[in-house]
């Protein structure tokens, strides 16, 4: 692994190429804060698909262009005179330390849970409303209920055992099978978000992150389908012209062999 110096080199040596490309590259010259975002966000699902691949190469890849974002921000910032990346790495270097007394005070956190429990009570402490400030209004459904979860837990706003969620499932199924029944729809769609939201919540209690798992099973999903998808072919035959019985068997064929 590189020393100290030689990373702090590195990121001279993309601060420096920053600079020659906003200055030299008419592409560039061209973006703003605003047209990067859609690449940023990007860039961050890339990252996640190879981090779920466990493609260190490729998460190192990715790393980078993220990286490189960061700067050009902060290079787009520092034209209009607001602030440049220096005042961006020393204002996470505070926070982390005001964040951290256990490390860096004389607080004592010995678990997990109060380390976040007093990261909570100090943003607040900071001047934030709420503890759902910091949970952007953009995030995907699924994450952002985890997170929203995931952040009053830290408050203390939690139930005290798995079970007890899982009875929470069971009865918001119930309400969603009701209003289903009563013909409904919008009362319908109300109680299945909330049967989401509980089995999100339930997952978070079991260790399971509910993003991860449904990402993991869309994967299965649709390498087995995309196998199907060949067999058929390779037999000289149409998903389109076979019944379900048929296709069934080559679902089954391909669960066995892509597992």
């Amino acid at each position: 692994m590189h020393t100290l110096d030689e990373k702090q080199a590195a990121f001279g040596r993309l601060l420096t190429i920053m600079d020659e490309l906003r200055e030299q590259c008419p592409w560039d010259r061209k973006q703003t804060l605003e047209s990067l975002r859609h690449l940023t966000i990007e860039e961050t699902y890339e990252l996640a698909d190879a981090i779920l691949d466990a493609d260190l190469d490729e998460v190192k890849k990715e790393t980078g262009d993220l990286m490189l974002h960061m700067v050009f921000y902060a290079k787009i910032a520092s034209e209009q005179g607001a602030w440049d990346i220096a005042d961006a790495l020393h204002a996470i270097c505070d926070k982390l330390v005001a964040r951290h007394p256990h490390i860096y005070g004389d607080v004592v956190a010995d678990d997990e849970e109060t380390v976040k429990a007093n990261w909570e009570q100090l943003k607040l402490k900071e001047g934030n409303r709420s503890v759902l400030a910091g949970v952007p209004n953009s995030l995907p459904s699924l994450v952002k209920a985890y997170r929203i979860q995931d952040k009053v837990r830290g408050v203390g706003f939690d139930w005290d055992n798995a079970d007890q969620v899982w009875d929470k499932v069971q009865e918001e199924l119930g309400e969603f099978r009701e209003e289903l029944a009563a013909g409904d729809q919008e009362r319908a769609t109300d109680e299945f978000g909330d049967v989401l939201f509980a089995l999100i919540n339930y997952a978070r209690f079991v260790g399971i992150n509910p993003d991860e798992a449904l990402e993991r099973t869309n994967r299965r999903f649709r390498g087995r389908f995309m196998h199907m998808e060949e067999a058929v072919a390779a037999d000289g035959k149409a998903l389109s012209d076979m019944s379900l019985p048929e296709m069934d068997a080559y679902w089954e064929r391909a669960k066995s062999e892509q597992g």
